[in-house]
């Protein structure tokens, strides 16, 4: 047995050197094929720490042994089982996390209800209607509290599709998407009541006072640029746009304390 060990070893190495050397898609396969064994284990041992299927975590596994094929260099001097087994393991892990749910529920009660579904379908013909609570606790030999937080456990444990049905009105459906702010929205609606209360309160100003500002904060003028356009010594742009300022001030702070009391 021992020998017979060590040759597949041996041959697995050469296909591995051979694959680095020269890659082909019959030879990747090849490999595959003879490191299933490795693929089936570890999906063996996830599979019993999940509630996925083993037959998907193992389709899923062999994705990680092939990303081992792909990078395991032989020069390194490193066994292959023990280079693929994080590859394999961790594809089966990004597997589970991407399907995780919200809710975590104890392992017992997932065991629960894998066996409360079997007892379920049992129940269903030897009464030929849905068992009851009490029924289904009986042949779980639970509590009927236990088997109604096992259930409310697993209705909960997926999040809720923003398509779901909150409301149904006469002629519309609102949905749980619908009832969800939208943060952007509301952001865009704040800056466009901020730019009409400041254009309102620029519209108070001197023409000349307003035309500087305008130049200087929406056209990114210069102050002796600006002072070249509307005639004026740029140390008067200067006061100009600090009066304008002082006087919008006093123009928005009676409108932001009443809008932060209808708030």
């Amino acid at each position: 047995m021992t020998t017979q060990t060590s040759s597949l070893r041996s041959r697995g190495m050469e296909m591995l050197i051979g694959y680095k050397q020269n890659p082909s898609v019959k030879l990747r396969n090849d490999l595959v094929r003879l490191n299933a064994g490795l693929v089936r284990k570890i999906a063996h041992r996830v599979s019993h720490q999940c509630s996925e299927p083993y037959e998907d975590l193992e389709q899923i596994g062999y994705l990680g042994l092939i990303r081992a094929i792909e990078r395991f260099d032989p020069a390194q001097g490193c066994a292959f089982s023990s280079f693929a087994v994080p590859y394999i393991r961790g594809e089966m892990l990004h597997f589970l996390r991407d399907r995780g749910t919200t809710v975590k529920i104890p392992r017992r009660w997932q065991d629960l209800q894998k066996e409360g579904q079997k007892r379920q379908a049992e129940l269903l013909r030897q009464y030929g209607r849905q068992p009851s609570d009490y029924e289904m606790a009986a042949a779980l030999e639970v509590s009927v509290n236990e088997w109604r937080e096992v259930k409310l456990a697993n209705r909960n444990r997926m999040p809720l599709s923003l398509d779901a049905t909150v409301c149904k009105q006469i002629d519309s459906t609102i949905t749980l998407g619908d009832t969800l702010p939208d943060a952007h929205y509301q952001f865009l609606q704040i800056l466009e009541e901020d730019r009409q209360q400041v254009q309102r309160a620029m519209a108070q100003l001197e023409e000349k006072t307003r035309s500087a500002i305008e130049f200087v904060f929406f056209n990114g003028l210069s102050r002796k640029e600006v002072a070249e356009r509307i005639g004026v010594s740029p140390m008067t742009v200067t006061r100009r746009i600090q009066r304008g300022i002082e006087q919008m001030i006093a123009y928005l702070q009676p409108q932001l304390v009443q809008t932060d009391a209808e708030c």
